[in-house]
Formats: C-alpha cells, structure tokens, sequence
C-alpha cells in the first residue's frame, strides 16, 4: 500500500518518527517538532490520502466534529499496511515506531493504537478525540500513549479526549495526559512533557 510520503534518514539509536499532519497540512508541518522531541530521529511523513474541499485529511467526517467510524476504520488499516511496507522499505523492520500526530493527525494515530496494535504501540498525539466509539477488546498492555489537550479547545472536545483516554486504560494501555488552559494547539509544555514521555522506554 502507498501514500504519498517523505522520508528523512537519522542515526540508528533513535526512534522512528511517524509524523501524522492535521487537517489541510502536508508531511513537513509536523517535522519541526519531531527535531525537538528526538533530534537525530528518522522521519516517516505520509500525506493524508482524504481530500476535503482541497484540504488533507486521514479520513472523511460527516461535519464539524462529527467522524465517518466506517471510514476512520478503512483508512486506519490503509495507513497500517502503508506502514509495513514503509518498513521494508527503508529498512526500519526492527525499529522503534512512534507515532506523533495533532489534530486528525492525532486521530487516526489514536484509531491506529486502538485498531492495529499489532503496528502501533507508541503515540504521542496533540488535540486528539475518540477515533472510534467502540473498538475492539484489543489487549493493549505495552501501548504507551502521550495525550495533550487544551481545556479550551472547541475542536477536540474534552470530554471526547476523557472517553478515548478511558477506553485505552480499560484495555492496559500506559497513557501519560497533560493538559494545558489553551484550545487548539500545540503548547512549549506539551512539547516539553512529551519529550520526556519519549526518552522513557516502555
């Protein structure tokens, strides 16, 4: 399966990068906070395949807000099999895998930890909600998953985050939240948390 990617080489002691882009962003939006969060990382940056009134995304939603489950599923397993076969090619079969996403980003990285944990164990996810209301009963002991939101964020609505957070704990999941008095965005102390979170091996 391909996406149209980037990908940027790094030293082999680091882990590998997944970088997920929000909503009309692109593969390099989100590599300035991947140099900050682990400075020699390679990056994987695929493009999300949905295209939304010329807009990027990872998966259809029906508005504001409101996610099309059906579909968040299909692509989740597309950017599984992406990543396989990324893997392979660049050589990062035995690697470290961690994805970093904000926003739909965020999301489908979450549907990922959820659906397939069999490629996805590590996320660090920024302005993320419930990707999916009722997924399976994956036993999810060794996921580590980082949760930053804003307490005013109206597009990534807390209580959207509190379900997701309760879900990936009912199944075993380590998950470290941090939450700051922003809306929707990306915060210097998140940032800062999420690189510790980071050099923590599971």
């Amino acid at each position: 399966m391909t996406l149209e990617h980037e990908f940027v080489e790094g030293e082999d002691a680091t882990p590998v990068l997944l970088l997920l882009h929000g909503t009309g962003g692109g593969p390099r939006d989100l590599m300035p906070l991947a140099r900050e969060l682990s400075p020699g990382s390679p990056m994987l940056a695929p493009q999300g395949p949905v295209n939304e009134y010329g807009a990027a995304r990872w998966f259809r939603r029906l508005r504001e807000g409101v996610f099309d489950y059906e579909d968040v599923v299909a692509r989740a397993n597309q950017l599984a099999d992406f990543l396989g076969d990324a893997r392979k090619r660049y050589g990062l079969t035995d690697r470290r895998l961690v994805a970093v996403g904000f926003s739909n980003g965020a999301n489908i990285a979450g549907a990922l930890t959820l659906l397939r944990p069999d490629v996805l164990t590590e996320a660090a996810l920024f302005a993320s909600m419930l990707p999916v209301p009722d997924p399976p009963q994956h036993d999810l002991t060794g996921t580590r998953v980082f949760l930053s939101n804003g307490l005013q964020d109206p597009m990534a609505p807390l209580p959207s985050n509190e379900e997701f957070l309760a879900l990936l704990k009912e199944r075993g999941a380590d998950v470290t939240v941090h939450r700051h008095p922003g809306g929707h965005q990306i915060t210097l102390d998140a940032v800062s948390e999420a690189k510790s979170w980071l050099t923590r091996q599971a």
